[in-house]
């Protein structure tokens, strides 16, 4: 059965606090799974622990857990047949109320995302990146394209790097890895069989895997360090988008941070890097009219 759906149960046994953080719910169930747990507690005049334990008597592993299962459920009542490649696009939608939903149902997303990043483990993968002999990017399906984007921030450094979104290749990549290398594997659900065998392989061999997926995932089980990203997107039903904007902006603050790490030493060489590109591009004015 359903979060939305035992929700609706009149016969639920809820506590006081408990009804009120329902109510909260059942009012505005998109609000929901676009707000931090801070918003609903203080909506419902209740404490964030008795939102998490609310969360879990609905057999979630707390809210973040919550509000995955809430938008599966919203996902669901979308109109029968419509190829939908996100969850608030309905058959008879404008192009202007397309574009309003995206940008709403992105900039939600970022956000929970933001407000439930774990900074100690991002501070510990940057600080790893920093310091690799060499860094690889895997990724399958969606996710190469996050994989070949973190290539291309990341090449700005003085070390090799490369991204890999062929199985077989990623398989090959992992035989030359050492104890100084570092992998950083990309996927929303963590469920991909080849990658999580990948990820493996680079464990064995006695590189650092970093994962940029969600908790508890087998593939986050592996990894020895974990970004955990628990975004509200059924990847079983439509293709993943906001989760891969939200991949893509946490590269940037990894290669932000890694770069930070390396120091001022490392600063003249990014100069090293813009002087090489420079005389790739035409003068800005060159061609005005």
């Amino acid at each position: 059965m359903s979060v939305l759906s035992i929700l609706k149960n009149s016969g639920l046994r809820l506590s006081k606090s408990e009804r009120k953080v329902s109510e909260v719910i059942l009012a505005d169930p998109e609000a929901v799974i676009r707000a931090p747990i801070s918003s609903i507690a203080r909506k419902a005049g209740v404490s964030e622990p008795t939102v998490n334990r609310f969360c879990r008597s609905l057999d979630c592993k707390g809210f973040p857990d919550f509000k995955v299962k809430l938008a599966q459920d919203l996902a669901q009542g979308l109109a029968q047949g419509l190829p939908s490649m996100t969850r608030d696009v309905e058959a008879g939608d404008s192009t202007n109320s397309l574009i309003d939903k995206i940008f709403e149902s992105t900039h939600a997303s970022l956000h929970t995302v933001q407000s439930e990043c774990n900074n100690r483990e991002i501070d510990k993968a940057a600080e790893v990146l920093s310091q690799a002999r060499s860094i690889v990017f895997f990724g399958i399906g969606a996710s190469g394209p996050v994989a070949l984007d973190a290539q291309h921030k990341f090449l700005r450094f003085d070390i090799p790097v490369i991204a890999h979104t062929d199985v077989m290749n990623q398989r090959l990549a992992c035989t030359a890895l050492g104890e100084k290398d570092v992998v950083v594997c990309i996927s929303y659900t963590g469920r991909t069989i080849a990658l999580t065998e990948a990820a493996q392989l680079a464990a064995d061999n006695g590189a650092t895997v970093i994962g940029i997926t969600t908790g508890d995932s087998p593939l986050a089980k592996i990894c020895s360090i974990v970004l955990a990203m628990e975004i509200p997107e059924d990847t079983d039903i439509y293709t993943p988008m906001t989760s891969r904007i939200a991949h893509l902006v946490l590269i940037d603050i990894l290669a932000t941070a890694a770069a930070l790490k390396r120091g001022p030493r490392f600063s003249q060489h990014l100069k090293q890097v813009k002087e090489v590109l420079r005389d790739t591009r035409h003068i800005k004015d060159e061609y005005r009219i």
